[in-house]
């Protein structure tokens, strides 16, 4: 395994542990960065820190501060952070089961891998991850995690599991103090049909394969024409705002296109008809 875990400790169920390790789940590496230039002599800008009256200091000898008020901190080294000892610092302990649903997507967070390292330990993981599975549920604990307790969500993956960081209830903002400002709008119930039948004709199987973050792909090409000198620039139209008196017209038109069929033809006008001619008087 190439990865190094992000966390290692142990899985605890009651009185049934295992050596474990965390995995981030997630890359960003792969994303387009950039770096700080100086335009005029073409280096890279270097973030130094730097005290407002020594000058440049070492940032190994920097130590962390809370502010307690304006210009007041109380300074913290890593022997005070080692003074807080959690259960939750070495040990991930499962406190209860609950079923997926009641979670609120609002609450997931990052996902990471939970592994069993190497040893007698492996058993124990499997007695916890097929426990698991037999229950149908997700496990809930707690880990100290980047500095912070976190609550975990644990659900059976293959042979092993994957673990949600939760956010924190205070994290999470009421729905309701955005929602409640929306006018209360009945939709047509004739509109509301034919963007159902839409919704239905894009029906499609969720296949992550085909999500690309097109704008990192279009920086990219952006950076190759730079190299050759090209200016690249890449333009996109904005779409219209929908007009509110042609959206009836919108959603056939979206209904249409979205089966692939052609727009309907415009009926033709009747053709008028022919006055008889008047017979001449003999």
């Amino acid at each position: 395994m190439a990865a190094r875990p992000t966390w290692h400790g142990h899985l605890k169920l009651s009185l049934v542990t295992c050596p474990v390790g965390l995995y981030t789940a997630t890359a960003s590496n792969a994303h387009v960065s950039f770096n700080l230039i100086n335009p005029e002599t073409n280096n890279r800008i270097r973030m130094v820190p730097t005290d407002p009256d020594t000058g440049p200091v070492e940032r190994s000898d920097l130590v962390k501060g809370y502010e307690v008020s304006k210009d007041e901190y109380v300074l913290f080294d890593d022997a005070d952070f080692d003074k807080v000892r959690l259960e939750t610092t070495h040990t991930i302990s499962i406190d209860s089961f609950v079923d997926e649903a009641d979670i609120d997507r609002l609450y997931w967070d990052d996902p990471f891998f939970i592994v069993p390292e190497k040893g007698v330990g492996v058993e124990a993981f499997a007695v916890i991850r097929d426990a698991m599975k037999a229950a149908g549920k997700v496990a809930i604990g707690s880990l100290v995690l980047r500095g912070r307790e976190r609550q975990l969500a644990m659900e059976v993956r293959g042979k092993g599991l994957v673990a949600w960081s939760l956010r924190a209830h205070d994290e999470v903002r009421d729905a309701d103090d955005y929602f409640d400002d929306i006018p209360a709008v009945k939709a047509d119930k004739d509109m509301v049909e034919i963007a159902t039948r839409i919704i239905a004709q894009k029906e499609a199987p969720f296949d992550p394969s085909q999500f690309k973050d097109r704008y990192d792909d279009a920086l990219r090409d952006l950076i190759k024409a730079k190299q050759k000198g090209g200016k690249g620039v890449v333009e996109v139209e904005e779409p219209d705002d929908t007009n509110v008196v042609d959206l009836m017209q919108a959603l056939r038109n979206s209904l249409q296109g979205s089966a692939g069929g052609k727009k309907a033809p415009a009926k033709k006008a009747a053709p008028k008809k022919k006055t008889p001619a008047k017979k001449k008087a003999a």
